[in-house]
């Protein structure tokens, strides 16, 4: 069905609509490459390789087909797994690496789909090339190794960079080349085991003439422009491994807050080497100080305690290293145990029996800790019956005890454990202890109502154990029915109160929980111990929680509320609303879900429809959106250019899209189209009506003209039924000249104000400027430039450059025609061939300060400079000259035509009537000023042999 309809959208005057059969298609997806890239090739026809620079800018761009519009991703494999894309360049058709790296090289993946078929994934390999600083390190022969290299020693020269590619090597000594052999006692190898990444010079028996500088050169043959790097090395009498001597105390004890030097030296070494400082093989602290051979570590912790170690190296032998520990003294974590006498069944403590007392220490270091004992707050000293030990095989170290033999109730009091440092620095640590007839062993209980301890998820919850005993110890909490961690993260949680105190508690806490007495700060007793349960309740959990439905008037549709997870889980009720107004209510039996029938829609069933489920602990929604709202239309890109030119000023675009789900709601009787152009405010609409049912995938198209040159237009285009107006879709509309891949000629003579879509390359110094003979300034610069343009007419317009002040010899202006697509052979294939262009124009190049007109290829997957392809120098007369030009562009291209001012004011050059054509260029006409940029041919070699053969010739005669 063909209709053609009048519009008045103020730049689109005449639209017709069409309508064919459905074109969904599935992803096809292709990848290109821009950027920095140093080569592209294919490998075996199987996978494609990109080799960049490390450094440069990586830039793949996926070009993708298929209706509807495909989404695409990238991916990547084969790389560092923390390798993260930009969010922004995940989801787009560029990816974008800026200064890349080497662990970022590895295979990505393009990935587009639609919904239809399988999704279209292809992949190109990123090759990252790279070329380090080469290190020489020297050894001697094993077992001969001493301070320095005497006479009828055996020395290795061992050269390494990294690189990619492989790396090459050459040796130098002084100026002299060395190759395997080249001399008797040189000897140049690869071991077998290293594949390539260390080139070995071996002097066997080393002789005086081996003292010489030796250079090593690494090459990876000048791939992506990277240079040769070079390392010397000064073999002398003198070379000699390092050796380091350290100025400090081995192990060095220090107080915190206290000011730390190491000071390491070397003892020998050629050439000098150099000193580092390491701290348990990682970092040194951040506020050290490195001066040299010189470590201060101001105000020590005790975090910065461990052992440093000096390292010297200077590429000859084995690095030397030596190590001191430093101890930052500290206390920390004092705690007692009251053990009741071990020979009777009874934890309490009794006169006439014994008891001990025990008290624990963390010290550093171990061997400066003392302690010592008080009664009462009086010094206690080792007797018969009180009898005080350091150190108790039977514990862990830094521990006394106190045992009491014979208790008596004199022995009543309080006791206190104080430990110290021998050489002080820091405060000691005093534990009080007391014992009396009410110091009596722990009990637990749980309070009444405390277990089972029903909550709701997201409250704040305190389970409690209550203790009692004289001390009271420390309560541990910890899961009792599974082996998991506790809130904070760790397996047991200390508590001093016997409370456990839980924020936001969730459905997975719910569960049994041990508490249990220990024996620090108490009794070394059996733990005693208490469960408390937990029950924490939650609101269901539904499906779906929310969901939009299209649905015609007069149909019928069922809605269904699913329940996933709730507790309690029995004692579930539902009720159905559609907005405020009730429509059913009950109570769950053993279904775990609801549904709600609709038999026929009317107007009124349009709306929001909610179904609560309930608990004890708060509800869950279901919310169905019913609307007779049409989806949105989808353009079709597929097309290679909806773009055509009918007039020198407007251009015409073909619309073309597909209605999703079309039978999903009422038949679409009319589309809204709105059409502006971009960045203006205002708005012009036109119902497009339709007749009949539109079917799933059936292509719709509507022809907008008279578009004004070279503006950008958004469009927005929405469907309408009786309930109303539908979802909309937009797209922008863009003008650029030629993109159809079956154009076959363009042509520019300068007459409109638009130029074509030239464009002015605003880097260089001047512009080209538009001009014709009648408007001619009167002042102008005699005896330059063309008097008419090429067709002889004086009101034709032609581009020119003006060489008048303040403008220098040199000076550059270019003029970059549109960008034109180069059509492959198939919608998603490649170009199988370089097809042929000719490039023609008529330059007018008068004057005697005449400078050059140069013509450049640019093509858009290439970067660097343009290629030259044309250039002509001088003055050529006072007429139109035409210059015709074979391209072969591979990628989509423009041309440049480049201006460049003589050595006065007579230099005018102006150009007209530019034209490109596919297929080679006919008769081009000879020319003796025009350079040609091509190889000449044997025929011409030929031809010219011949020339000069019958000049000779004559010159005999």
């Amino acid at each position: 069905m063909l209709s053609h309809l009048s519009v008045s959208l103020g730049a689109c005057k005449t639209c017709c609509m069409m309508r064919t059969s459905g074109l969904p298609a599935p992803p096809a997806v292709r990848i290109i490459h821009s950027g920095h890239a140093c080569n592209v090739e294919d490998e075996r026809y199987s996978e494609r390789v990109y080799t960049i620079r490390e450094g440069e800018t990586l830039e793949l761009v996926c070009l993708v087909s298929g209706h509807p519009r495909p989404q695409i991703r990238w991916t990547k494999t084969a790389g560092s797994a923390s390798d993260r894309f930009q969010d922004s360049s995940v989801f787009n058709e560029t990816l974008r690496i800026s200064r890349i790296q080497r662990h970022q090289g590895g295979r990505y993946y393009c990935k587009a789909e639609n919904g239809l078929g399988s999704p279209a994934i292809k992949s190109i390999r990123v090759d990252v090339y790279y070329l380090d600083d080469p290190v020489v390190t020297v050894h001697q022969s094993v077992g001969e190794a001493k301070e320095q290299f005497y006479y009828e020693r055996t020395v290795f020269l061992r050269c390494a960079a990294n690189s990619n590619p492989p790396v090459r090597y050459s040796w130098r000594r002084g100026r002299e080349f060395l190759s395997q052999g080249s001399d008797k006692g040189v000897e140049i190898y690869e071991p077998f085991f290293t594949q390539g990444e260390t080139k070995i010079l071996k002097l066997k028996n080393l002789r005086p003439q081996d003292y010489a500088n030796y250079t090593c050169t690494a090459s990876v043959r000048n791939v992506c422009g990277i240079p040769d790097k070079s390392v010397l090395f000064q073999l002398s009498n003198r070379t000699a491994s390092p050796t380091i001597k350290l100025l400090v105390e081995d192990p060095i004890v220090a107080n915190p807050g206290q000011t730390v030097t190491l000071v390491c030296i070397t003892s020998g070494g050629e050439p000098t080497p150099v000193l580092t400082w390491v701290r348990n093989a990682e970092g040194l602290p951040k506020k050290s100080v490195l001066n040299g051979g010189t470590l201060t570590i101001p105000a020590i912790s005790t975090e910065e305690a461990g052992v440093y170690s000096c390292l010297a190296s200077n590429n000859v032998g084995n690095p030397a290293k030596k190590s001191t520990n430093i101890i930052v003294r500290a206390l920390r974590k004092g705690r007692f145990w009251i053990t009741p006498d071990p020979y009777h069944n009874d934890d309490n403590i009794q006169i006439g029996r014994e008891v001990k007392i025990s008290c624990q220490v963390e010290a550093t270091p171990a061997e400066e800790l003392m302690f010592s004992w008080l009664k009462n707050g009086r010094p206690l000293r080792s007797s018969e019956r009180m009898v005080i030990t350091q150190t108790d095989p039977d514990v862990a170290l830094g521990t006394t005890n106190l045992d009491i033999i014979d208790l008596k109730f004199t022995d009543f009091g309080t006791y206190t454990c104080v430990a110290s440092l021998r050489n002080g620095g820091i405060p000691e640590i005093s534990i009080d202890v007391n014992i009396s007839s009410t110091t009596v062993p722990p009990s637990l209980t749980v309070p009444r109502g405390k277990s089972p301890l029903v909550t709701q998820e997201g409250d704040t919850v305190e389970l409690q154990c209550l203790v009692s005993g004289k001390p009271k110890p420390i309560i541990l909490w910890s899961h009792a029915d599974k082996e998991a961690p506790m809130p904070d993260g760790s397996m047991q949680t200390e508590s001093y109160d016997g409370i456990l105190r839980i924020v936001n508690v969730s459905r997975e806490m719910t569960g049994t929980y041990r508490c249990q007495t220990s024996q620090y700060n108490g009794f070394n007793v059996k733990p005693r111990e208490a469960i408390v349960e937990l029950i924490v309740q939650y609101p269901p959990a539904v499906e779906p929680v929310y969901t939009e439905i299209r649905q015609g008037l007069g149909r019928a549709f069922s809605l269904s509320c699913r329940v996933l997870r709730a507790h309690p889980s029995r004692v579930l009720k539902y009720e159905w609303k559609l907005g405020t107004r009730l429509l059913t209510v009950g109570q769950f039996d053993t279904r775990d879900e609801t549904e709600y029938h609709v038999r026929a829609l009317n107007r009124e069933g349009y709306g929001a429809y909610t179904c609560d489920i309930t608990n004890e602990a708060g509800a869950g929604r279901c919310t169905f959106l019913v609307t007779g709202k049409a989806f949105g239309p989808e353009f079709y890109y597929d097309t290679y250019s909806a773009l055509w030119q009918n007039k020198p000023s407007v251009y015409g675009f073909k619309l073309q899209w597909t209605q999703m789900n079309p039978s999903a709601v009422d038949r679409i009787m009319a589309y809204r189209l709105g059409i502006k152009q971009t960045g203006q405010q205002r708005w012009w609409e036109q119902e497009i009506t339709m007749e009949g049912t539109i079917q799933k995938g059936e292509l719709l198209t509507y022809n907008l003209t008279e578009l004004v040159k070279p503006e950008a237009y958004q469009v927005r285009l929405t469907p309408i039924t009786r309930f109303g107006e539908g979802d909309s879709a937009e797209r922008i509309i863009r003008y650029s000249a030629p993109v159809n891949p079956h154009w076959s000629k363009f042509h520019c003579n300068f007459e409109e104000e638009a130029i074509c879509m030239f464009t002015q390359d605003k880097t260089e110094e001047f512009d080209w400027t538009r001009h014709s003979a009648a408007t001619r300034d009167t002042k102008y610069t005699p005896n330059t430039g063309p008097s008419s343009d090429r067709s002889g007419s004086k009101q034709g317009y032609y581009m020119y450059i003006e060489t008048s002040r303040p403008r220098q010899e040199g000076d550059k202006a270019r003029l970059l025609t549109p960008l034109f697509n180069v059509a492959p052979k198939n919608p998603y294939g490649n170009v199988a061939t370089n097809p042929t262009y000719c490039f023609s124009f008529y330059y007018h190049m008068y004057g005697k300060h005449i400078g050059s007109l140069n013509v450049y290829l640019r093509q858009k997957s290439q970067t660097g400079q343009d290629s030259s392809v044309w250039t002509l120098s001088g003055n050529q007369g006072d007429r139109w000259r035409q210059a015709r030009i074979d391209i072969h562009p591979t990628y989509s291209f423009q041309m440049v035509l480049e201006g460049v001012r003589g050595p006065g004011i007579e230099g005018d050059i102006a150009i007209d009537d530019v034209t490109i054509e596919e297929g080679e260029c006919r008769d081009p006409p000879p020319n003796s000023n025009l350079r040609s940029l091509a190889p000449p041919t044997a025929e011409h070699i030929w031809q010219l042999c011949l020339t000069l053969l019958l000049v000779l010739a004559g010159h005999r005669r």
